[in-house]
């Protein structure tokens, strides 16, 4: 069986997270990343029906969609999956 992949959830995330208001969303988000979100980008963080890869940035950026948030996150060849930013679709494009 192939090693899963680890999460990192970078500085710049944990901010952009405790700024989202109200709290009843922080805690929505929260709960959906740490039981649904995080074990799915584990088994393989390139497929799955809200994940897309971005074209328009320099990198290799991943997007998953939570309802009308959008988190970005990359992976590197050391199978570890790197959460850079959560923001609202009006803001993330």
């Amino acid at each position: 069986m192939p090693e899963e992949y680890r999460i990192f959830e970078t500085t710049r995330f944990i901010r952009m997270l405790e700024a989202v208001n109200p709290p009843f969303i922080r805690e929505a988000i929260t709960g959906k990343l740490h039981f649904y979100l995080y074990p799915r980008l584990k088994v393989n963080p390139f497929r799955g029906p809200n994940i897309r890869k971005l074209k328009s940035s320099g990198m290799d950026m991943w997007r998953y969609r939570m309802g009308r948030w959008r988190l970005f996150y990359t992976v590197d060849a050391e199978r570890v999956v790197s959460i850079l930013e959560i923001e609202d679709r009006k803001d993330a494009y």
